[in-house]
């Protein structure tokens, strides 16, 4: 009899050991999903034929928030473009510094491994937005970059040069600004131009490649390079997609 039941136990044991080893291996999470080529999941962030919803995990350095009204614009953004039936979520942190006046993309990419907790998830897709102090190592004299997409689902705003042009005489309203660079470089994301999103009509820009020839779209190329323009743009105005750009969205299971 006790030779039956240390079997048994045996049993019991082997198959809890299994059962939590198979539990660990479907609640792994896969990081190399949401570090592929921007645009690559264009149709995932669009349609709902995989994922239900997005998740944006929204850091920023402290005193380096963007403002709700920008973080609310984007949100709309989302939701106008997209199927996510059940919804966009935000969920807003504040890091330390990392103590650089400047940054290249792959030490931007090293802050995102450090700290990242969201990934995709069974009907979940992550996004991870990045508002940090400091410029960009591609800034040259007065053109200066404003924000970059650098993964498929990720992407940095360099909030310290936004706040440098924003918000005093004669220059854009800061949450503008904030909006159309998001907007913007989230339209990468989404495949634009010519990203992941195929173009049903010709309309990429020869001398600046994935970006929209028309000066009025969000996806001309100045919305995410300071060349001026915004200080000739009206202040409450933040530049929308324009027809051409939202007809690859919706070949590409956008709205």
């Amino acid at each position: 009899m006790k030779k039956i039941l240390a079997i048994l136990t045996m049993v019991i044991l082997f198959n809890a050991c299994s059962n939590d080893e198979s539990s660990n291996e479907v609640q792994a999470i896969n990081k190399v999903l949401n570090r592929q080529s921007t645009g690559s999941s264009a149709n995932d962030l669009l349609s709902d034929d995989k994922f239900t919803s997005i998740r944006i995990e929204l850091v920023y350095v402290e005193g380096f928030e963007p403002t709700q009204q920008t973080v609310d614009n984007f949100i709309s953004f989302l939701t106008d473009l997209t199927f996510k039936p059940a919804g966009v979520i935000v969920e807003k942190r504040s890091i330390v510094s990392p103590g650089k006046d400047t940054y290249t993309i792959e030490e931007i990419a090293d802050i995102e491994r450090e700290q990242r907790k969201n990934y995709n998830a069974i009907d979940e897709i992550a996004v991870w937005a990045l508002f940090i102090d400091g410029k960009s190592d591609n800034d040259e004299g007065n053109e200066v970059v404003l924000g970059t997409a650098y993964w498929n689902t990720s992407f940095v705003i360099y909030e310290e040069t936004i706040q440098g042009l924003s918000d005093s005489p004669f220059e854009a309203n800061r949450t503008t600004l904030e909006s159309t660079v998001i907007n913007h470089e989230f339209g990468h994301i989404l495949g634009l131009t010519d990203l992941g999103s195929p173009m049903q009509t010709e309309h990429e820009d020869e001398e600046n490649p994935n970006h929209c020839n028309i000066q009025e779209c969000l996806m001309y190329w100045e919305s995410e390079v300071s060349g001026g323009r915004f200080n000739l743009l009206n202040k409450s105005n933040i530049p929308q997609l324009d027809a051409q750009c939202l007809a690859d969205l919706k070949a590409n299971g956008g709205k």
